[in-house]
């Protein structure tokens, strides 16, 4: 297998093409994807390729995007619809929850609904309260949807080809930061050139380890990485989980490294209140209990909004330097 280093951005790029040259039923639309290769490039020269009935720019308006995906999906395509900050996705709320991810289940099997929805949130790149919120909770009381978080190149190329080909609806959500943050550990990263699929509802161990299990996700694995970098400097060796899938989560990944640490930190952007990392933690601590020989730690964003500032953004978001006196505290 031939490896090559690209970023994020273009291992999602490379997706696209790919299922779209596979499969002409692949539609991709939303604001400024086509003509302007989408504000972050993700669609870069599609429009080029495949021309302006498979590549098309919508007004700004979230419910139309997506209402427009679920019918084009409903009518034999498999629409890829971008919504330019995970924030919006908020407007679309009732096609989403209501609609998309009841429609099989609703129809009695009878339909399917091959629709991804791509979006990213920019949590650390000081674009203000209003377009930084982590909402991937909030999603996941829709049974019948998948979401998906890539935190690398390879990953992101993987689940996105994945997303495109299931037959269920998928909330792909990437991280703006991994877009332009050079530092991050999932800026950049090898991908075959090869053709491959990496499975929804997977997990992957980023690092080995036996201290203490960190499991992370998106923009968090970079920092649980940068983490474990650290501690291994200290004597210590975290096992870092990237759960790269919340629905469905997979639950037997985490445990078996639990079991096998038994200690554990979760880590993601959302509140603390009701987020992915109480779910994990609750989890844990109803099927492994007896592993663990310390209470389960949660380090996510404060219970306020993302201030714009970038110092006091800073601040606010999860680090590398939070989860090392996290998992000191564990183990130490």
């Amino acid at each position: 297998m031939s490896l090559r280093e690209i970023t994020y951005v273009e291992a999602l790029n490379e997706a696209l093409r790919e299922e779209m040259r596979r499969d002409s039923s692949v539609v991709v639309f939303g604001e400024e994807v086509a003509l302007a290769g989408g504000v972050y490039k993700v669609t870069k020269d599609l429009l080029k390729e495949f021309g302006p009935s498979r590549v098309m720019d919508t007004p700004i308006s979230e419910i139309a995007i997506v209402g427009a995906a679920i019918g084009a999906a409903l009518n034999g395509l498999r629409p890829v619809a971008e919504l330019m900050f995970f924030d919006f996705a908020g407007i679309a709320f009732d096609q989403i929850v209501t609609h998309a991810s009841k429609m099989r289940f609703t129809s009695g099997g009878q339909v399917k609904l091959p629709l991804v929805i791509r979006t990213q949130y920019s949590l650390g790149r000081s674009y203000g309260s209003q377009h930084t919120q982590f909402l991937a909770a909030s999603f996941m009381q829709a049974p019948g949807l998948k979401i998906v978080l890539p935190s690398t190149p390879y990953d992101a190329k993987g689940l996105l080809k994945s997303a495109i080909r299931d037959d269920d609806p998928v909330l792909f959500i990437e991280s703006g930061a991994l877009y332009v943050n050079k530092n991050y550990y999932g800026y950049k990263g090898h991908v075959p050139e090869e053709e491959y699929l990496v499975p929804i509802g997977k997990a992957d161990v980023k690092v080995e380890g036996e201290d203490a299990t960190v499991v992370a996700l998106s923009r968090t694995v970079s920092e649980a990485v940068a983490a474990a970098k650290q501690l291994n400097e200290l004597g210590l060796k975290p096992e870092v989980v990237d759960l790269r899938t919340i629905q469905p989560m997979d639950y037997e990944t985490v445990v078996r490294s639990v079991k096998k640490t038994n200690r554990l930190v979760v880590v993601e952007d959302s509140v603390k209140t009701c987020g992915v990392s109480a779910e994990v933690a609750a989890y844990v601590c109803e099927y492994a209990f007896d592993a663990l020989e310390s209470p389960v730690i949660r380090l996510n964003s404060p219970p306020m909004p993302a201030p714009q500032s970038q110092p006091l953004e800073r601040q606010y978001m999860v680090s590398a330097e939070k989860i090392v006196e996290a998992v000191k505290s564990l183990c130490l």
